[in-house]
């Protein structure tokens, strides 16, 4: 838990009467029904400890990725993976975009690792290109950290760039992270984990809390053909991590066929809605492949919305950005004219 630091995240609804929260990008449409009836009837069993090598839910993943078992380590949440990945590799330096999930740059801090940021340009909107080669050859990093699609931008690398970027972090022995947390709910995502079995330096993180609507479940996994690395970062937390009720949950969701593409339909059509709406607000929103919207207005727009009840993402906090931008979670229809209405009654300017 945190101890008297600020929580750098959305998703905090617990102080307040929050009543709607876009600050957290999970899934709109909640967790499964089949997810809820499993860990419902998994009640009798919290009395046992939970299996430490997740046999049943690690060959439900590995047989879902197309990948071996032994490519697969879970954890709690992918906030850990990214935690106990620092702690095995030891980078001494490490280069991430900026802006891009804040965590990277904690659990690298946490390990020594000196973190080197490559700046992603508005008027480029915030595309991740071909001018970060320049960055891992000058550099030379022993990690390089990506985030596809990327978070809170929402943008998708496009397969050409991707490819070079990859191919650089190679010739300069550079490790890959690579967190595709988004990419089941983005337009057009190409999965890294095909590619995995010629590629030993690359890591990809993967979790059921956005697509699954299971952020209160904490549970993600890593894949990667490096099974050194998997095995270092299974020796920094304890053999229990993942709960009778996660694995359960995760099996369950695995089983969920069609939930994603119901989820991926629902926001390809509100996304591009709100985009807009924001946008005849006089919102500065900017382009996205996922399901979450980057926008700029004035720097009080979140305080004003949360006096009303509403949560929006305050990314000042952010590397690479600063006062006055906003990310937006797509939820479901209502919900979101709920936002856009609550936007329009506040009497605000843009920066």
């Amino acid at each position: 838990m945190l101890y008297k630091e600020k929580n750098p995240h959305g998703g905090d609804i617990y102080e307040g009467d929050i009543r709607l929260d876009f600050s957290a990008n999970t899934n709109p449409f909640g967790t499964p029904d089949g997810v809820r009836e499993a860990v419902s009837a998994c009640l009798s069993e919290l009395h046992r400890y939970p299996d430490p090598y997740c046999r049943r839910l690690v060959s439900a993943i590995a047989a879902r990725e197309g990948v071996p078992e032994e490519y697969v380590l879970c954890g709690a949440g992918a906030a850990e993976l990214i935690y106990s990945y620092c702690a095995a590799v030891k980078p001494e330096t490490a280069l991430e975009l900026a802006p891009t999930f804040s965590e990277y740059a904690m659990a690298l801090e946490n390990t020594g690792c000196r973190v080197f940021r490559h700046v992603l340009r508005e008027e480029e909107d915030f595309a991740v290109t071909e001018r970060l080669l320049s960055d891992i050859r000058e550099i030379s990093p022993n990690v390089v950290f990506l985030c596809d699609p990327n978070n809170p931008t929402g943008r998708l690398t496009d397969p050409a760039p991707k490819i070079r970027i990859l191919e650089t972090a190679a010739s300069v022995g550079a490790r890959v992270f690579m967190d595709e947390c988004f990419i089941d709910l983005s337009e057009n995502g190409k999965s890294l984990v095909p590619e995995l079995s010629g590629m030993p330096f690359a890591a990809v993180l993967k979790a059921f809390t956005k697509s699954f609507g299971m952020a209160g479940v904490r549970l993600g996994y890593v894949v990667c053909s490096d099974r050194e690395l998997l095995h270092g970062m299974s020796h920094t937390v304890q053999p229990w991590n993942i709960s009778v009720v996660a694995q359960t949950a995760g099996l369950a969701a695995l089983g969920e066929t069609g939930f994603i593409e119901k989820t991926r339909a629902l926001i390809r059509t509100e996304r591009p809605r709100m985009e807009k709406e924001l946008l005849a607000l006089g919102v500065e929103a900017f382009p996205s492949d996922v399901s979450f919207l980057l926008f700029r207005a004035a720097p009080d727009l979140a305080a004003a919305l949360r006096r009303q009840g509403i949560l929006i993402r305050d990314c000042s906090n952010f590397n690479g950005l600063g006062p006055g931008f906003f990310r937006t979670a797509v939820r479901l229809p209502e919900e979101n004219d709920a936002l856009i209405e609550a936007i329009r009654g506040i009497r605000w300017q843009r920066t």
